[in-house]
């Protein structure tokens, strides 16, 4: 494995904005490949503020790898790029250590982009913790996936809140929040999600937004041959009377999952519960 920690070497780059605080794009890139039925990071690079621990090997053979950050948080400016690659055979987790907190911004906004590609016969879990934007906080994620085939694993995971809700008037107080999402499966667009958050200019709390909630989990599952899984999964939203969620298969067999709900934990609790009823399904024990 090469793990390698570039941030002493990098200049200052005028067209990332004066108010970016590290002066360049924050990179984080992890290479996860198989050698008998044991995932091992081949390849490890990240600059400042990330870091990851030591990867956590499970009993199936896959790794699970948290990101650490050495900073408060996404600030004005901030510039992040991740990438993940996923060899053939490879099961890899990859979760966070604390929630991103979007903090205000004055001149600029923050803005992270996603790059994943999962060869034949992968899997691939992306679920960081919840996302907490400040007041006047300004983010945009883009996230693009490929997919090799059909037997390549992948699951997304995120959890945004409609801010700092134990502050006053830090409700739906963030300036905008866009987020695109597209999956590619070969050459087949299979998936896109483009949300934007205004709330200056929409009714954040009004029908067919969050109706009164605070908290959102949208999740992407790639397809499973498990009859009677979205039933399974059903039965899973259903059971917290304190949030509401439904199931969609998508045109290409796969699953869009939409919960509401007024507290992370709760949504966590639930996201976590969907994860193991489709791991199971993808790696029956």
């Amino acid at each position: 494995m090469t793990i390698s920690d570039s941030t002493a070497t990098t200049s200052f780059d005028p067209s990332y904005g004066t108010a970016n605080q590290f002066g360049h794009t924050s990179e984080l890139h992890i290479h996860a490949s198989d050698k008998n039925g044991q995932t091992y990071l081949s390849d490890v690079h990240f600059t400042a503020p990330f870091k990851i621990m030591q990867p956590f090997k499970k009993r199936d053979g896959s790794l699970q790898v948290m990101l650490l950050q050495a900073s408060a948080g996404i600030m004005d400016g901030d510039r992040q790029r991740f990438s993940f690659e996923i060899d053939p055979g490879a099961k890899l987790e990859f979760i966070s250590q604390s929630y991103d907190k979007v903090h205000p911004m004055k001149e600029d906004f923050a803005e992270r982009s996603i790059e994943v590609t999962c060869a034949h016969d992968s899997m691939f879990y992306f679920h960081p913790q919840p996302m907490i934007p400040f007041r006047n906080s300004r983010f945009i994620n883009k996230m693009e996936i490929h997919l090799e085939d059909g037997t390549a694993a992948f699951s997304l995971c995120e959890i945004f809140t409609a801010g700092r809700l134990g502050y006053e008037n830090e409700r739906f107080a963030y300036d905008y929040y866009s987020n695109k999402v597209d999956i590619y499966r070969g050459s087949r667009h299979i998936y896109r999600d483009n949300t934007l958050f205004a709330p200056d200019q929409m009714d954040m709390e009004g029908m067919g937004m969050y109706e009164g909630c605070t908290h959102q989990a949208n999740l992407f599952l790639t397809r499973l041959s498990a009859d009677g899984f979205e039933d399974s999964i059903q039965e899973i939203l259903d059971e917290d009377a304190k949030t509401e969620g439904a199931i969609t298969r998508l045109i290409d067999e796969d699953y869009a999952v939409r919960i509401l709900g007024h507290r992370a934990q709760d949504l966590e609790m639930i996201t976590g519960k969907v994860l193991t009823a489709w791991g199971s399904s993808c790696c029956p024990q």
